[in-house]
């Protein structure tokens, strides 16, 4: 048996790119699976209308983000249950069951916005119906959730997170005024105006968002039980690694998340704001604007990863929704489980994935639903993260695993700035 493991740990250490898999994985897919859609056209939105003013936003959220998911990961490992679950032990019914509204409704609207969006930018490559084609990249990614096993298809979300690199490439393909981004960047400057605050609130509600924290949390557990290990409080042995991996995976997920949306950000400042196009309200119509401005590589870019961060997004929004009722009504939840064993929280997934494609067909507009999307988040993640950070502190929860003062405050922080976000946007509607 000895011989066995040695050689195991032998292959894994001569296979870098194995070594890499095992250590990016639900932090990585997490911080790729934020740059949705939905962010898209909010980052675009920021750059097209305030120029490189927003920049700050984009800097200040990524301290703030490995926190939250810090939480988020460590209440999973820690616990071996999600954060709905582990709520239903500590707060009151009605408490649980708004969470997970809130929830699954932000998450609904969310794949909505972000199937629109897709198939809107599947108009712009090949022309056709949008809305046939959102539709059938719902049925796409409600069907592969279901039937492709989790083992599989977490390699496959982990290989689309390449697919956000074309927004690096973007970068490179315009002129930027770099000391001017920069100096945006480091100095910020603030409107008190509702449309400066609500794209605030809009940026802050797609970075730190509810779904990628229960997505994370529940991946957390899967891998351990692919892995057939024990949740942390259980294990009697040395269980620093764990928790090294989790940090490292996260702190790179959330850079890699945030470093996409400043090129998103600045990409957009410097083409469609220097050109007077300030009312960009989908990422589809960023695209198109780009076209005669930043030329066809550029458009075709922005287009490709539209359709590419979509295909990576839904499943995580439709898997999150599936996690959190599925805890919440004490049915199995795992994406390696057969739907027939699992069918509560399938039925879940292809509900709110074929719900949100179905919503475009409503006269519902799809480019407002892609904004409100990130501004809902932003209102949703206050409750939820309250939540997470008391969970994350219970002795009876997390035993000798409860948070350290450096987290605790952090996580604190980044709740805070969400809620004053969220407060500041309701008092410049009703000024």
């Amino acid at each position: 048996m000895n011989g066995l493991i040695r050689a195991k740990k032998k292959r894994s250490l001569g296979n870098p790119l194995a070594t890499l898999g095992r250590l990016f994985g639900p932090g990585v897919i997490a911080g790729a699976a934020d740059d949705d859609p939905s962010g898209i056209a909010t980052y675009s939105q920021a750059g097209a209308q305030f120029g490189y003013q927003q920049l700050w936003s984009v800097v200040l959220t990524f301290p703030f983000m490995v926190a939250i998911q810090l939480v988020a990961a460590r209440i999973g490992r820690v616990t071996g249950k999600g954060i709905i679950a582990n709520a239903r032990l500590i707060y009151p019914e009605w408490v649980v069951v708004s969470l997970v509204f809130l929830v699954v409704a932000a998450n609904t609207i969310n794949i909505a916005a972000d199937l629109a969006a897709m198939g809107s930018a599947m108009t712009l490559v090949i022309g056709g119906p949008s809305t046939l084609y959102a539709v059938l990249f719902g049925i796409f990614c409600a069907l592969s959730e279901v039937f492709i096993p989790y083992r599989q298809y977490a390699h496959v979300l982990k290989w689309l997170t390449l697919v956000l690199f074309v927004y690096v490439l973007a970068v490179l393909t315009i002129h930027i005024e770099w000391i001017e981004a920069l100096h945006a960047t480091v100095r910020p400057s603030f409107e008190v105006t509702t449309d400066y605050l609500l794209t605030i609130v809009a940026v802050f509600g797609t970075t730190i968002s509810p779904y990628v924290f229960f997505w994370q949390t529940a991946q957390e557990i899967e891998d351990m039980e692919l892995a057939g290990e024990h949740p942390l409080k259980e294990q009697k042995e040395d269980t620093g690694h764990h928790l090294q991996r989790i940090s490292i995976d996260t702190g790179v997920g959330m850079a890699f998340s945030n470093a996409i949306a400043f090129c998103i950000m600045i990409t957009t400042a410097a083409t469609l704001h220097q050109a007077g196009l300030t009312n960009i309200t989908t990422a589809a119509e960023a695209a198109e604007a780009l076209r005669p401005l930043a030329g066809p590589l550029t458009f075709a870019l922005f287009s490709l990863g539209i359709i590419g961060t979509g295909l990576l997004a839904v499943p995580v929004l439709a898997g999150s929704a599936g996690y959190a009722v599925a805890e919440a009504m004490h049915w199995r939840s795992s994406l390696e489980l057969k739907p027939m064993r699992a069918r509560g929280f399938y039925a879940v997934i292809a509900a709110s994935t074929l719900i949100g494609a179905a919503l475009g067909f409503t006269t519902i507009d799809p480019i407002k639903m892609l904004f409100w999307a990130a501004v809902i988040n932003g209102f949703v993640a206050v409750p939820v993260m309250v939540a997470m950070m008391v969970m994350a502190s219970r002795l009876q929860l997390m035993g000798h695993y409860r948070l350290g003062v450096g987290v605790t405050i952090a996580g604190w922080a980044s709740t805070l700035l969400m809620a004053i976000a969220a407060a500041f946007l309701l008092w410049s509607m009703f000024v």
